[in-house]
């Protein structure tokens, strides 16, 4: 099993200092280009503190220049945000910057609070259309000058400037639904996905789509299946503590801009307030330690090797859930010392 890091510039108040995020977020992203992590992921999101990700071929851009061996990943782009032009430059920039490391995402988006100020009107449980459209054109951009008169895109002839250093560049889909299994399989990308909060079972569901995805396919590739997880590795009880009061209030935030079930004042959401997520199982901190990748490094090695069991070939260590960034540090260090060894 190969492991990923997924992290964000993130800030859960406005006392926090952006330049100390900032520092932080690359010194993890250090830790895990020196300690054999195959990936690091950049998210995009815009105009919320909790995921500070405009651009991700930025971020990706920062840590390339501060990194020897990582991989670049743009986990994931929303292909609706973009002209596929624009994409397909801005990720061949990075692939040559970075030396041929990019791994690029596409996705559809998460938070309809997001889509109306981005792309008003559109409704999220529309825009894969976008990111199957997108696909193709970047794949055609980068090999030549295309013509495109399309659904969502129409332009002339053009072509990617620059054009990316590797051959055939790493793409990925962020899949749940059995529609983007099937297209990701199709379209020979790799396929990453997060079962959120839920239980074993909804791990093994994706699996089972991705299987029935290859099954139908009409090729051999089998794509690289990589899961993400909230994650935290401790050893002591109040970094226990921490570690799930913070998810816990990162999940309310998570839940109101799913829902639009509250407001986002300067780019905070607000939380639903902790009393009354008591007895909700979403936020039940005994599930989320069972569910979630938390626990001694004894607990992490056995939550994963059930997944490595299950045919994942990629855990994706999600370290944003407005942790301190010094228990951050900790967590990933034990999970660097104590579990991953079990997995070389």
């Amino acid at each position: 099993m190969k492991f990923h890091l997924s992290i964000n510039l993130e800030r859960t108040d406005a006392a926090t200092c952006m330049s100390e995020v900032q520092r932080h977020t690359l010194e993890m992203v250090q830790l895990a280009d020196t300690n054999g992590f195959e990936t690091v992921w950049a998210a995009e999101h815009h105009a919320i503190e909790m995921t500070i990700a405009p651009n991700p071929f930025q971020l990706l851009t920062w840590w390339g220049c501060n990194t020897n061996n990582i991989r670049l990943g743009c986990g994931v782009a929303n292909a609706a945000y973009w002209h596929p032009i624009n994409l397909a430059g801005e990720a061949a920039l990075l692939d040559l910057i970075s030396g041929g490391r990019l791994e690029l995402g596409l996705g559809s988006g998460a938070y309809q609070r997001e889509f109306d100020r981005m792309r008003p009107g559109l409704k999220q449980t529309d825009s894969w259309e976008y990111m199957q459209e997108m696909l193709p054109l970047v794949r055609g951009l980068w090999a030549g000058d295309v013509e495109h008169n399309g659904k969502h895109w129409q332009f002339p002839k053009a072509t990617s400037c620059p054009k990316p250093v590797q051959k055939d560049v790493p793409t990925w889909v962020a899949a749940r639904s059995p529609i983007t299994f099937d297209y990701a399989v199709a379209n020979r990308c790799n396929v990453m996905t997060w079962p959120l909060t839920k239980d074993m079972t909804e791990a093994e569901l994706y699996k089972q789509r991705l299987d029935d995805a290859i099954a139908k396919a009409e090729h051999d590739f089998i794509p690289t299946l990589a899961m993400m997880r909230h994650t935290s590795v401790y050893a002591s009880e109040p970094d226990r503590e921490a570690a799930l009061k913070a998810v816990r209030y990162n999940l309310s935030q998570f839940g109101n801009l799913m829902m639009k079930a509250g407001d986002v004042q300067n780019g905070f959401p607000d939380p639903v307030p902790l009393e009354k997520l008591d007895g909700n199982a979403f936020v039940d901190p005994k599930m989320l330690e069972e569910n979630l990748l938390f626990g001694t490094p004894e607990n992490v090695i056995a939550k994963l090797k059930r997944y490595q069991s299950l045919g994942v070939d990629s855990f994706i260590y999600y370290a944003s859930m407005g942790l301190n960034r010094e228990q951050q540090k900790r967590s990933i260090q034990l999970f660097i010392d104590e579990v991953m060894p079990e997995f070389a």
